[in-house]
C-alpha cells in the first residue's frame, strides 16, 4: 500500500469520542462559523496568556483528551493544560485544567449532561459551557470534587441593554476571572464580538 493511500484512509476515518467506554461517532456536519470563531478566540486568549506570562502549558483546539479513568476520550473544543508532562503526541493524557465545550444543537445534551459529569469525576478544575445562540458562558469550578456554578457571563448588544431595567443591566456579568490563573480575566463580549 502506498503512503498516499494510507494517509487517505487515515483521514477518511470518521471522528469519534469514547464516552463511558462506548465509541460515539461525532456529528458529521462541520462546525458553523460562530462555533469555530468562538473556539479560536478562546484558544488565542489562553495561548496569549501563556506566552505573555512565560508560563509552561498550552491551549488546544479539538485535541484528543484521554481522561484518567481510562474509559473516556473526549475531543473538547478548547483544552487548557498547565502541566506539559501530560501532553503527548497523540493528545492529552490526564485531566486538563480547563475545558471549554461550545454547544451545538446536536451535542448540547451531551455537553451539559454526561460530559460535565465525566469532567467533574476526572478532576477538570474549571469547565466552561458556551452557548453561541444565547451569547453566554456558564463557568463551573471544581470544589471538593463537585462542580459549582461560578456564574453565567453574558454578552449583550447596546440595543438589548437599552431595553432592560437598570437592575437587570446591573445583574449582567461580563468579566470571567479564570480560577486556574492568578490574573487572567476574559471579557465575554470579546468572545462574542462578531455578533454584537
Amino acid at each position: 500500500m502506498s503512503e498516499l493511500a494510507y494517509d487517505y484512509q487515515y483521514y477518511d476515518e470518521p471522528d469519534y469520542e469514547i464516552i463511558e467506554g462506548v465509541k460515539v461517532i461525532m456529528a458529521a456536519a462541520r462546525p458553523n462559523p460562530s462555533h469555530i470563531t468562538i473556539s479560536n478566540r478562546l484558544f488565542s486568549i489562553f495561548e496569549n496568556y501563556f506566552d505573555v506570562n512565560n508560563i509552561s502549558g498550552a491551549a488546544f483546539v479539538e485535541c484528543d483528551v484521554h481522561l484518567p479513568d481510562e474509559k473516556n476520550v473526549f475531543v473538547p473544543d478548547v483544552s487548557v493544560v498547565c502541566n506539559p508532562n501530560i501532553i503527548e503526541d497523540n493528545g492529552i493524557h490526564g485531566a486538563p485544567d480547563l475545558v471549554v465545550e461550545v454547544l451545538s444543537r446536536s451535542t448540547a445534551k451531551r455537553d451539559i449532561g454526561i460530559k460535565k459529569t465525566v469532567y467533574e469525576r476526572n478532576g477538570v478544575r474549571e469547565y466552561w459551557i458556551v452557548s453561541p445562540w444565547a451569547k453566554n458562558i456558564e463557568v463551573y469550578h471544581l470544589i471538593d470534587s463537585k462542580y459549582e456554578l461560578d456564574d453565567i457571563y453574558t454578552s449583550c448588544t447596546e440595543d438589548e441593554l437599552n431595553k432592560m431595567r437598570d437592575e437587570d443591566q446591573a445583574a449582567i456579568k461580563t468579566d470571567i476571572k479564570v480560577s486556574i490563573f492568578d490574573n487572567l480575566i476574559v471579557d465575554v463580549r470579546r468572545v462574542f464580538r462578531w455578533w454584537n
